[in-house]
């Protein structure tokens, strides 16, 4: 079947998307899939539903304070979404502003410091910066947290932390890897005493994420590039999870796009580092996951299509109609599903 946008819209009521955290991060649900069938369970039961032998994957990007104030030389407001960091004095952004400001404007931004406009790629524009220092050090300064923009309030000091896994190690997201969120000191010491394995990828979420899908025809779009490293001790982790017979589960879509597009680039995986456009949709064939755990995902989104690739079209329709029927709580801050791979997306293991 070829499938379009409208193949992954749905309704959700706005009161169900999560606008603040649950306490503690393992208090939030969990909706087990396993094709048709769903069961209604507690974060905190996951490790009843893992083995000995099992392999968590995590990705342990940190998010950076990417979001920026700023003010054209014509007195104009001008709100910058630092995408990517490609230099010490250069950067990838999303601009919000009345006027698109052209190559060559200059922006003024906090503490003396100015950014001047030297090419644009579609919705993003390379940024050169005067006056910062290392760039990252500046936006820890003088940046502000970017909650995602169905969060509708602004970032308040506890979403400092809050906004991030407790294992967030190698700065550079622009969102949370948020499958990630529920975990705590706790629940990772109980998966540690049955035998679950844990290993790490870095995969940088850029802002691009959140854009929506501008066509119909899905072969037309483009995803936008976010950078990944494979630890060669994670390829190890993963070959030895296959020995013992354990399943790789992959704590959210990015830690998977890391690991399928490292399968992809390497037939391997390989260990190293890479950039990844990978869009995966419904018939894609998956190579290293076994289950996923992710929350739940925006309608006509490209996260929604790689899920419904995962577990299958129409046991992802029947999850989220029973989630909302549920009240379960959405996106962000919201709660979890753990999905097992549908046979028809790849190899069994």
């Amino acid at each position: 079947m070829a499938y379009r946008l409208i193949d992954f819209d749905y309704e959700l009521p706005a009161e169900l998307i999560a606008q603040v955290p649950v306490e503690p991060r393992s208090a939030s649900r969990l909706l087990h899939v396993d094709g048709l069938r769903h069961e209604d369970r507690a974060f905190r039961d996951l490790p009843s539903l893992l083995r000995e032998g099992d392999l968590l994957v995590f990705n342990d990007t940190r998010v950076i304070k990417a979001r920026v104030l700023a003010e054209k030389e014509t007195g104009g407001k001008v709100e910058l979404l630092v995408e990517r960091i490609v230099a010490d004095d250069e950067a990838w952004a999303q601009l919000r502003a009345s006027h698109s400001p052209k190559p060559g404007a200059v922006l003024r931004l906090a503490a003396g410091a100015r950014a001047r406009v030297i090419a644009r790629d579609d919705r993003f524009y390379r940024l050169a910066f005067e006056g910062t220092g290392p760039l990252a050090a500046w936006l820890e300064r003088y940046g502000e947290l970017p909650l995602p923009p169905y969060i509708a309030r602004s970032a308040e000091p506890a979403d400092a932390t809050r906004y991030q896994t407790i294992y967030a190690h190698v700065p550079g997201a622009v969102a949370a890897p948020t499958a990630g969120l529920h975990f705590d000191e706790d629940l990772l010491a109980v998966l540690a005493a049955r035998g679950v394995a844990h290993a790490f990828v870095t995969l940088h979420v850029g802002a691009g994420t959140f854009l929506p899908v501008p066509h119909e025809d899905l072969t037309r779009h483009r995803m936008h590039r976010e950078w990944y490293t494979l630890p060669a001790a994670t390829v190890a982790a993963v070959a030895a999870a296959r020995a013992r017979g354990g399943r790789v589960v992959a704590v959210g879509t990015t830690t998977l796009r890391a690991l399928e597009s490292a399968a992809l680039a390497e037939g391997g995986p390989r260990a190293g580092s890479a950039e990844t456009v990978l869009f995966i949709t419904p018939g894609f064939q998956f190579a290293i996951v076994d289950r996923l755990l992710t929350n739940f995902h925006l309608p006509k989104s490209t996260l929604l299509m790689l899920v419904s690739a995962f577990a299958g079209y129409d046991a992802i329709r029947a999850a989220y109609a029973h989630a909302i029927a549920a009240r379960y709580r959405f996106f962000s801050y919201g709660d979890a599903l753990l999905l097992e791979r549908d046979s028809a997306a790849g190899a069994g293991h």
